[in-house]
């Protein structure tokens, strides 16, 4: 299995969550440091299909579910269960706004964690409001 999320060090995290916020010199940053699973994982948030594929053929499979996961999709979330990767499932429901996961990464000191799902909460929000937007309907 490759690297789980919490076994990175914070300043990595941190790069992370600017990635994911859509700053490429973070993006960047961790593709020249050799962090592509992560650049690849920020940007599968933010619904780059490419990147998605990505982590799946090469070696970060278990990053594709947990940017899957984030986005409700079912066979993802039951796949971090069966594989018991708990902390993915807190995290995913972190992620996706729900009260009690983010308490639970409050309570167990998991700040890094809950400041990271809140910007991928953002970024969800975002997302599903720009998928309404009719101005930007002609530029897909």
């Amino acid at each position: 299995m490759a690297k789980l999320l919490y076994e990175y060090d914070v300043k990595i995290l941190l790069a992370l969550e600017k990635a994911v916020e859509g700053q490429s010199k973070f993006f960047k940053f961790l593709l020249e440091h050799g962090y592509p699973e992560l650049a690849a994982f920020a940007n599968a948030i933010r619904a780059d299909k490419k990147a998605l594929k990505w982590l799946f053929d090469n070696g970060s499979p278990e990053l594709g579910v947990l940017s899957d996961a984030i986005d409700s999709e079912e066979e993802a979330i039951n796949w971090l269960k069966k594989n018991n990767l708990t902390f993915y499932v807190i995290f995913t429901d972190a992620c996706r706004g729900v009260t009690p996961a983010r308490e639970w990464l409050r309570d167990n000191k998991q700040d890094m964690f809950l400041r990271l799902s809140l910007t991928i909460h953002d970024v969800l929000i975002n997302q599903q409001n720009d998928a309404w937007d009719y101005h930007k309907f002609n530029r897909r």
